[in-house]
Parts: structure tokens; C-alpha cells; sequence
């Protein structure tokens, strides 16, 4: 009962205290008891999430786990799968700038292929940019025009400069990214949200075909896996078996045929259907 409750706050409680923080920066006057009652319920939860953490750290612990597994464990056990999963796209996202904002290559493993695919969505993605930053600073100067209060106008600020970042984080991870065709395998991939690892034992046929609507631009249905830039695909691998892929929110799924779009497709079809060679 009372892991079911520290799991369930961590849903309710932190984005009623980033709530509570929009409004304090916009300057709202919030009256000292609901002040005293958000922080003594902050409060609350967060030694309720330590003595359930301190709970199973030692059920682990007596289990014979190191400390490092115990840890691991217990943060698997008390932080829901869907919030760990945003929180590492997060992380991963905002490390995706600093590393592309300092030049550095792709990491491609030694005599693989790299098969990058962000050359088609730059464009259309510097476009969104500017439109956004656009657009985040004439809703700013519109609400204050129609004395909006403050906290409406931080909100809004906040929502569209975290939006901002996720399109720059979204094209950093992408550039930095790339499928990858080795010995061993395909790793089919989108940004921080998405490598699908197929080995190349199971790929029966892979043929270049262009495909121009495509929906989303990651998708599983009717066991096929597509991952679109701009709506385009333009390879299609078959398998002969399935294999189990990870959707960007965390979600499993079995697929038996990816279409995906690289900048160059005729590469990626040469290095798959040339014979693989093992050091």
C-alpha cells in the first residue's frame, strides 16, 4: 500500500510544485497558509518516498545486492516505469545539445556504416525554430498588451522555451545518432527515442523504396516498424523472425519489417547486402 502511494505522488506532486514555482516567479501573491499547507505536503511526500526507498533498499540489501543493484532496484521499484522513461529522454536530450553544440562526430563502431538521416529533416526543423522563437516572443508581447497575468504569461513562456529545447534537442540527437550497419547487425535509429537492434542473420530481403506518407515519425503496426523524417521512408528490411523493439516511451513490441529513411539509401542497401565480414 504504501509503495502503490509514493508511486502514485510522484505523478500528482511534482508538477504541482513546478506549478507552485511558475507562480511565485510570476510574482502572484499567494496567501501564507496555502504556502505553509504546499510545502508541508511537499514535505510529507518526500519522507513517505524515503522511508519507502530506505524499505526496499534494505529488503534488496538483505537479498544479497550490492549496493549499486540495491539502488538500481529500488529506484526501478519506486519511480514508475513511464516517469523513469521521460526523465533518461530528458537527460539525454539536453546532454544531445551540449555535445553537438561542441562539435562532436557520431560515435560509429570500428569498420561499421553510418547511415546519418538528419540531412532531410534540417531544414524543415530550422524552419519550426524560427517559427517558434517567433512565436514565443509575439504571444509574450500580445498577452502583456492584454494585461494577462503574470502567471498565464510565464506558463505559456515556460511551455513554449521547453519547446524550443526539445526541437533542438530532437535535431542534435539525430545528427549525433545515425543508423549503423556492422558486422553483426542494423541498429535502426531515431535520436535518443529510439534504437532497434536487428541482427543481420534474421534480415531475409532489404530493397530501396520511397515512400512519401508516412505517418508519425515512429510507428509499430501490423508487425512493421517505421521510422519516418518528414514523413518519407526510403528502405524496407524484411525479416525472418521477429525481433523486439523499444518504443520512445518504453513500450515492447515484435516486428517482422522496418522502413526507415536514411540520406542515402543506396549506401545502407550496398552495406546490408554485402557479405559480413567478422574480424
Amino acid at each position: 500500500m504504501l509503495l502503490r502511494t509514493a508511486r502514485a505522488a510522484l505523478y500528482v506532486v511534482p508538477p504541482l510544485e513546478l506549478l507552485l514555482l511558475v507562480m511565485l516567479a510570476a510574482g502572484v501573491p499567494l496567501p501564507t497558509p496555502v504556502l505553509v499547507a504546499a510545502e508541508t505536503g511537499v514535505a510529507a511526500v518526500l519522507a513517505l518516498e524515503l522511508l519507502v526507498a530506505r524499505r526496499l533498499f534494505r529488503a534488496e540489501r538483505r537479498g544479497g545486492a550490492g549496493r549499486r543493484v540495491a539502488l538500481s532496484a529500488t529506484v526501478a521499484h519506486l519511480v514508475p516505469p513511464l516517469v523513469r522513461r521521460l526523465l533518461e529522454l530528458e537527460v539525454r536530450g539536453l546532454a544531445a545539445i551540449a555535445l553537438f553544440a561542441v562539435r562532436r562526430r557520431p560515435a560509429v563502431p570500428p569498420g561499421a556504416v553510418a547511415a546519418p538521416y538528419a540531412r532531410e529533416q534540417a531544414p524543415m526543423l530550422l524552419v519550426m525554430l524560427f517559427l517558434m522563437v517567433v512565436e514565443t516572443a509575439g504571444i509574450d508581447l500580445l498577452l502583456v498588451s492584454l494585461d494577462v497575468p503574470a502567471v498565464a504569461r510565464v506558463t505559456v513562456l515556460v511551455l513554449d522555451v521547453y519547446g524550443i529545447v526539445f526541437a533542438l534537442a530532437l535535431g542534435a540527437s539525430c545528427a549525433l545518432r545515425p543508423h549503423v550497419v556492422s558486422a553483426g547487425e542494423l541498429r535502426v535509429r531515431f535520436g535518443e527515442y529510439l534504437d532497434a537492434r536487428v541482427p543481420r542473420a534474421l534480415i531475409s530481403s532489404v530493397r530501396q523504396v520511397r515512400n512519401y506518407n508516412e505517418g508519425g515519425m515512429v510507428s509499430v503496426a501490423d508487425d512493421r516498424l517505421v521510422v519516418a523524417v518528414s514523413s518519407q521512408t526510403n528502405v524496407v528490411v524484411e525479416l525472418a523472425g521477429p525481433v523486439t523493439v523499444v518504443r520512445p516511451l518504453g513500450g515492447r513490441a515484435e516486428v517482422r519489417s522496418i522502413r526507415f529513411f536514411a540520406d542515402d539509401p543506396a549506401a545502407v542497401v550496398r552495406a546490408l547486402r554485402a557479405p559480413a565480414v567478422t574480424a
